[in-house]
């Protein structure tokens, strides 16, 4: 098996085999607790516009997401796991999902085989499924800030995930220490809490909390719906 670290919205674009698009600070560990919530279905889109398309279309369907971690107009959830777990009306939902990394690096994903998400709330789930189905190619793409520029939580993902493709050791009980003020900063500023609650970077880093992985299936060009695959 060939394992590839990959970085940024680049990284997405190379991105083959098997590949995990890693978003610890927040998509898809949010994505993680909307299951957990009992929503029905998720569906990821790359931009604001198709996300609001899909709104005007579906009027019942729920928009969750951020543009540099703030919530959007006409949202009705950010994108914290926080809020989400508070929500009292998602059960059941469809929801659409955009954010500035995560989502993005999907739809950019263009040359994989496969598609899953990746984050620290899962991770372990993520590399029992991959070591069962056992891909010629592993790519793991720590998406960053805005697909931009890295973000140390994603590469700490990747490395963790990848050792235990390895079987190797992983030191997980510094992983806060390392991030709070290395990439958390931004959940401990007090005039951004209506949006990136501090609670949100202790969630988002309850490692192997959930034991399913999350695939995106194309559905067409921007628009990919997210399967929950329990292992």
């Amino acid at each position: 098996m060939e394992i590839k670290i990959l970085n940024l919205l680049e990284g997405a674009k190379h991105a083959e085999g098997l590949t995990v698009i890693i978003d610890v600070f927040r998509a898809f560990s949010v994505e993680c607790y909307l299951y957990q919530q009992g929503v029905k279905n998720i569906y990821t889109v790359g931009t604001i516009e198709k996300a609001q398309q899909l709104k005007l279309e579906h009027p019942e369907y729920i928009l969750v997401g951020e543009r540099d971690g703030l919530l959007l107009d006409g949202f009705e959830y950010g994108n914290s796991p926080y809020f989400i777990n508070e929500a009292e009306d998602i059960k059941g939902s469809t929801v659409v999902h955009t954010t500035s990394a995560g989502t993005r690096g999907i739809v950019n994903a263009k040359n994989a085989t496969e598609i899953i998400t990746g984050s620290f709330v899962n991770a372990k789930a993520i590399a029992k499924y991959i070591l069962h189905e056992q891909p010629e190619k592993v790519s793991l793409v720590a998406m960053g800030n805005g697909g931009s520029y890295e973000a140390k939580e994603d590469v700490l993902c990747a490395d963790y995930i990848k050792s235990l493709l390895l079987n190797k050791d992983f030191d997980l009980s510094s992983l806060k220490d390392k991030l709070l003020n290395n990439g958390g900063e931004r959940f401990h500023q007090v005039d951004t809490q209506d949006s990136q609650p501090k609670e949100d970077f202790h969630l988002c880093l309850d490692y192997d909390k959930f034991d399913f992985v999350i695939r995106a299936d194309k559905v067409e060009d921007d628009l990919y719906k997210m399967i929950l695959i329990n292992q």
